[in-house]
This record gives C-alpha cells, sequence and structure tokens, in this order.
C-alpha cells in the first residue's frame, strides 16, 4: 500500500472509466440517492455539492482502500485535496493504486 506525500502533484486526468467506476462505488457503498453519472467529477464531495460528511468519507476511505489497495489515512496532510472532488480522488486512486 502507498500513500502520496503533500509535495506529489495529482495527475493531469482522470481516468473516464475509473472515474464512472467509483461513482457507482460511492453510490452504492454510502446508499446515496443519486445515479452514478450525475456525479460531476469536479464537483465538490465533502459539504456543498454531493454532501458527504465526515463519517462518509470514512466510510469512503476503507472502501476505496480495500478496493484498490490504497493507504488512506485519516491524518493525511493532502486529505482536503484528495476527497475534494470525484476527479481528484480518481487521480489519487490511479497514482497508488496496488490493485
Amino acid at each position: 500500500m502507498s500513500s502520496v506525500p503533500s509535495s506529489a502533484p495529482l495527475a493531469p486526468a482522470a481516468d473516464p472509466a475509473l472515474l464512472r467506476e467509483l461513482a457507482g462505488l460511492i453510490v452504492a457503498e454510502l446508499n446515496l440517492e443519486v445515479q452514478p453519472q450525475d456525479i460531476a467529477p469536479e464537483a465538490p464531495l465533502y459539504g456543498e455539492g454531493l454532501g458527504l460528511d465526515s463519517i462518509d468519507i470514512l466510510e469512503l476511505a476503507l472502501v476505496v482502500s480495500r478496493r484498490y489497495g490504497v493507504r488512506l489515512r485519516s491524518d493525511h496532510e493532502d486529505n482536503t485535496v484528495i476527497f475534494a472532488s470525484l476527479s481528484n480522488l480518481a487521480r489519487f486512486i490511479a497514482q497508488n493504486r496496488t490493485k
């Protein structure tokens, strides 16, 4: 499992297939009342936008960790960037996945 140091930039573009897969995973695992295709890639996940709260983000981090082998810690200094949007999360996963 790997994690990204705070100085490492995110990849320039998120893979469309990973975006779709991740949107579906978020909707299914968090029991959201939204269709995966309705999640805008650049819309905020936390608060405004998708409306996730800190508990949702923790659950999402666990699911992502299990599914993609990506290590996400609650104290990671880049969590606000990583979970800022679906695109940011997908880029982080693409850079760090082990599965």
